[in-house]
């Protein structure tokens, strides 16, 4: 397990440096660059100012030349400054981060504990009324966009109920009470959007787990149905589940940026869309790498608890230096 874990590991941050690169060239090829922007805003500014700026901050410089300076500095902690907002990129993304968590990781939970229950209670009655109402309702939520349902949320919800804010965050030094009315319409919002796709899943999933052999010897042994469905298929059918909120940590810490806009969250999905469109490279590139990172360690987190839902699953790393892997 810990031979596996740590080439996991090294694996993850080879990914990091290569996709560092490909998100650094790809936003230095971006058209115009801040000193571009500068002139553009001050026609005061003339070609020797603009050379010399350029020459100040490397941009005249070439990539992958920039590039090596960028990456020596990150790794000794130092991320650079936000064009944009004029301070460190870390005291930017730091707090935006923890508001996005606060906002995703709330929606992700509660999508998760009502579309298991749901997915159990369809799988159990397949084709029936419960089965066929159940899928309606998530074929619904699948299909509904989110920005037409935060609006019409803020239509049913904010406008008569004005308890509850349509938007923002509330000030500076608010109590927990007022970050909760204020938290509520985006997890809803979110929480409707993702709970039909979980639903299917675990509906899909737990089919496929009740048709296994041991579901069949489990039923002529004369189990309960209660057993069998909890005991038995769950643990089975978790595994698929798992994979899919593994891939979810990728949204769930890049911000849900239709969201985080309806109602004014700041989260990280509008700071690294604004920080894009405004050619803010430190930003955006330190952004983008944090929200893959967490992709990656929920892969490494999904396969870790695989092993731990189905015994049959064991992690081993070849002789030869090659790599890990799992077999059942």
């Amino acid at each position: 397990m810990l031979s596996y874990t740590a080439t996991r590991l090294l694996e993850c941050l080879l990914v990091l440096l290569v996709m560092s690169f490909l998100v650094y060239g790809l936003i230095g090829l971006m058209p115009g660059d801040p000193i571009d922007l500068m002139i553009s805003a001050n026609p005061d500014f003339t070609a020797a100012d603009a050379q010399r700026l350029k020459a100040l901050y490397g941009l005249d410089r070439p990539l992958l030349e920039r590039y090596g300076t960028w990456l020596w500095a990150a790794l000794q902690g130092d991320f650079g400054y936000s064009r944009l907002y004029q301070q460190p990129v870390g005291d930017i993304l730091l707090p935006r981060l923890g508001w996005t968590t606060v906002l995703l990781g709330t929606s992700l939970a509660l999508t998760v504990m009502i579309a298991i229950p749901l997915g159990v209670w369809a799988a159990a009655r397949p084709y029936s009324r419960v089965d066929y109402g159940i899928n309606m309702i998530c074929f619904a939520g699948i299909s509904v966009p989110p920005f037409w349902l935060a609006l019409i949320l803020i239509l049913l919800v904010a406008v008569p109920f004005q308890a509850i804010p349509a938007g923002g965050m509330g000030e500076a030094g608010a109590g927990l009470l007022e970050r909760l009315r204020h938290l509520f319409l985006p997890v809803v919002t979110l929480t409707l959007a993702s709970i039909g796709g979980f639903t299917r899943f675990m509906r899909g999933a737990m089919i496929q787990a009740l048709r296994a052999d041991h579901i069949r010897t489990a039923r002529a042994k004369g189990l309960s149905r209660a057993r069998i469905l909890i005991g038995h298929a769950l643990r089975h059918a978790l595994l698929p589940l798992i994979t899919v909120v593994a891939l979810s940590f990728g949204t769930l810490f890049s911000g849900a940026l239709i969201t985080e806009t309806m109602f004014s969250w700041s989260g990280m999905g509008r700071t690294i869309y604004e920080a894009t469109l405004g050619n803010d490279y430190n930003l955006a590139l330190v952004g983008l790498l944090t929200a893959t990172g967490f992709t990656l360690a929920g892969n490494i987190l999904a396969d870790l608890l695989y092993a731990g839902l189905d015994p049959r699953i064991s992690f081993q790393t070849a002789s030869d230096g090659t790599g890990g892997g799992s077999t059942a």
